[in-house]
């Protein structure tokens, strides 16, 4: 039984004998198919195809997280680190021994935030590794291949995760778009992750 990690986008799936069909995130006109079809993988086959991951402090309390050589669509994770505990901000989907020395080293997490399910990823694999919520917005509840007690489906517009952290749904993307808003970051400037809910587009009359 294997926990299936589709090579296009990176999603995980629940465990199964076979590989799965499709993958239906990929199926969706967000994403795609590749041309010679559905492909799958696994944490171990990741780590021994020599994938690892590379972490990068972006500014104080705010570091990334993101595997090379780049896989799937090259997601990117973003390490927010408050006072009242570190939030990790959208999700990979290589998680190995070195990743989690290394996030412990940054001091652990208090939960996981995500902004869409382009970067669900693995999550449930960070949530059971760290003992951690992730938290996801309920309109996209559909798009979760992998089910587990520790995701938390928020409804509404904003969630509180912290006295200085918040989400934000705005949609767009996908129906349960989400920021994240850090009061805090930027040296107290005020900081908004907005993974690619907010977009430029070519035409500026749009």
């Amino acid at each position: 039984m294997e926990n299936w990690i589709c090579t296009t986008c990176g999603t995980q799936f629940a465990e199964s004998k076979e590989q799965p069909r499709e993958c239906p995130i990929c199926l969706d006109q967000r994403q795609y198919v590749g041309y010679e079809g559905q492909k799958w993988t696994t944490q171990s086959t990741l780590r021994e195809e020599g994938f690892h991951n590379t972490v990068k402090e972006h500014e104080a309390g705010l570091t990334g997280i993101g595997s090379t050589p780049t896989f799937a669509i090259g997601q990117r994770a973003l390490l927010v680190q408050t006072e009242q505990g570190n939030i990790l901000w959208d999700c990979i989907s290589l998680l190995d021994k070195e990743t989690v020395e290394t996030v412990e080293r940054l001091g652990g997490l208090k939960g996981i935030a995500i902004s869409h399910p382009h970067y669900y990823s693995s999550m449930v694999d960070w949530t059971e590794q760290f003992n951690v919520p992730v938290y996801l917005h309920e309109a996209d509840r559909q798009w979760v291949m992998r089910p587990s007690e520790r995701i938390t489906f928020w409804s509404g517009e904003t969630l509180s995760l912290q006295d200085d952290v918040t989400l934000i749904r705005l949609g767009g993307h996908f129906a349960g778009g989400t920021v994240l808003h850090w009061a805090s970051g930027a040296e107290s400037q005020g900081l908004l992750l907005s993974g690619d809910i907010i977009q430029v587009v070519a035409d500026r009359r749009w």
